[in-house]
């Protein structure tokens, strides 16, 4: 077997476990409350801003990569992958320290709200191993499957970055501070 197919099945098997793990510990995590911890509240606002960034980088990114500027492209999106990884421990730290806010709002907005939050948690479990994918394909220098895999992953990691802000700011009200 020739080394990319090795290095490849090897990213994939990587992807596999990381695309399983990290859902699972984050449901695991979710569901546990640190004791006597002090809440921390001032995390929601930032890690939406960290989705809002993350969007801003991922259409920079793309408009990078079509005006042939690869480096760029390259730097924007692996401090995408950081950002969204930084979102998420803060997600969970901020779930381990404070009570769960539920959203107030009454009537059509209700279901306006849950159908962005259900898609969003949905597309966010998908987005990770997409996300890998596409980034491993680059690393490993497969750029017409690269490319095949981001007109995928782009529109739903966009999705995602932007459905985190409007969570956010739609569930924002209802925090107890």
């Amino acid at each position: 077997m020739e080394k990319a197919a090795i290095n490849e099945k090897r990213f994939n098997r990587g992807i596999t476990i990381i695309s399983i793990v990290i859902p699972l510990v984050v449901a695991l995590l979710f569901g546990y409350k640190i004791p006597d911890a002090e809440p921390l509240y001032f995390l929601p606002p930032i890690y939406a801003s960290i989705n809002g960034l993350t969007a801003l980088l991922l259409i920079v990114a793309v408009i990078a990569i079509k005006n042939g500027k690869r480096k760029l492209h390259q730097n924007l999106m692996t401090t995408s992958i950081v950002l969204s990884a930084l979102f998420l421990v803060m997600y969970v730290g901020y779930h381990m320290t404070s009570d769960s806010t539920k959203f107030g709002g009454e009537g059509g907005i209700q279901y306006v709200y849950y159908f962005i939050l259900i898609t969003h948690i949905v597309l966010s479990i998908a987005v990770i191993p997409l996300v890998l994918i596409t980034y491993s394909k680059a690393y490993l220098k497969d750029f017409e499957n690269h490319r095949r895999w981001a007109k995928y992953t782009f529109p739903i990691w966009l999705y995602v970055a932007i459905t985190g802000v409007i969570v956010y700011v739609m569930i924002s009200p209802y925090y107890a501070y």
